[in-house]
């Protein structure tokens, strides 16, 4: 049988790892990234990598070993306060959720796979069917492609979900502002110790200051509002000192200590939404056609599930198209019944985590739910 021609729209961890353990199963593949390179935009902090999950996954590529030199094991931790600094939680890391930097583990999976694998500079113009589910993909450069299996691995407002799915993210009535100090430990001493090794999360009042610690400090300055609320407020966010001054102010009645974060912060502060898919999403089978991570159901970050299941779902993905024999079709539908099941599952728990952190008297059913002082 004649192997399938593979493109995977989308350069994340989820597309990366599906062309490396196919690859590792000597299936080819190819990634369509619209990056110009692999350094051209920031990757984020630190994630938990999951040991029934994520660790699995890169087991399956080969690269747990690699991945493991890579984790920061005491970064495990996680405290917890409010916003007059009161410490309900502080957790030493225990074992089984690992944090590496996102971008490491990105440049492991880049490092990984063949030469010419991922085609940076390709963003995805159009679709066009072919018919007995190819598909023609179009870029804006004026390439075009064609190909048996189409995956989308591109995100939340993945351009390939719209062939299986008229499902569109909403808003979760959370924004942020990313706020990095960085070289923390040297410059800010305090802030490092307040914040810790690991997760952080001060909670009060539908607001939070959440991220992780570390030799740099990655926090989100997260306020319960109206979808518009960035625009709204007359701030020029590209502007540092504006920026900080307009946090200031929706954290005026927090403690000196947890405000210093973010007078403290990088002179780059980047203003994000929270979007989701609807916890429930499923599609009927399209031929040719599936997706992987965010861009199947994007969530909200608030249980620590986006990476791992991504990581998952490549990795499940690759195993079922490897199977000697095993045809196409029945390889999509297995993977999708069993991805269905659990980014639902995961979904729930996400929105769950969103509620406990943006409640009115946060950090209280956070800290009953780590504690397992739920029943009292």
């Amino acid at each position: 049988m004649t192997p399938p021609v593979v493109a995977i729209v989308g350069g994340g961890l989820g597309g990366l790892l599906l062309a490396r353990i196919l690859q590792v199963n000597g299936v080819a593949s190819t990634v369509y990234e619209l990056d110009a390179s692999p350094t051209a935009r920031s990757q984020g902090g630190l994630l938990n990598i999951n040991e029934d999950s994520g660790q699995g996954a890169l087991r399956a590529a080969g690269l747990y070993e690699a991945f493991c030199r890579l984790t920061r094991p005491q970064a495990e931790g996680m405290r917890v306060l409010d916003r007059a600094g009161t410490v309900y939680i502080d957790q030493r890391g225990e074992g089984g959720r690992p944090e590496i930097e996102r971008a490491d583990l990105r440049r492991l999976l880049i490092g990984s796979l063949d030469p010419g694998c991922v085609q940076w500079g390709h963003k995805l113009a159009g679709i066009t069917a072919l018919g007995s589910g190819r598909h023609r993909l179009h870029f804006t450069t004026g390439h075009h492609t064609d190909t048996d299996l189409l995956v989308g691995a591109d995100g939340t407002w993945s351009k390939v979900r719209p062939l299986v799915s008229a499902a569109v993210p909403a808003y979760c009535g959370v924004s942020y502002l990313d706020l990095r100090i960085s070289d923390a430990g040297r410059r800010y001493p305090a802030l490092a110790d307040l914040v810790g090794p690991g997760m952080f999360f001060a909670l009060s009042d539908h607001k939070a200051l959440i991220g992780h610690g570390g030799h740099d400090l990655h926090l989100g300055a997260s306020v319960r509002v109206p979808q518009d609320w960035i625009e709204s407020g007359g701030v020029d966010w590209s502007d540092a000192q504006a920026a900080r001054r307009a946090l200031l102010a929706a954290f005026a009645d927090w403690s000196p200590e947890l405000q210093e974060l973010i007078r403290s912060s990088d002179d780059k502060i980047t203003p994000w939404r929270i979007f989701a898919l609807p916890r429930d999403h499923v599609w009927e089978r399209v031929p040719g056609v599936t997706l992987l991570g965010d861009a199947a159901h994007v969530m909200s970050p608030y249980a620590g599930e986006g990476a791992n299941l991504a990581l998952q779902d490549a990795a499940d993905l690759a195993l079922a198209l490897s199977q000697p024999g095993q045809d196409l079709e029945a390889a999509l539908t297995s993977y999708e019944t069993a991805m269905f099941a659990r980014s639902h599952v995961a979904a729930e728990h996400s929105a769950l985590g969103l509620e406990m952190c943006f409640a009115a008297d946060a950090p209280q059913e956070m800290v009953a739910f780590f504690t397992g002082r739920g029943g009292e």
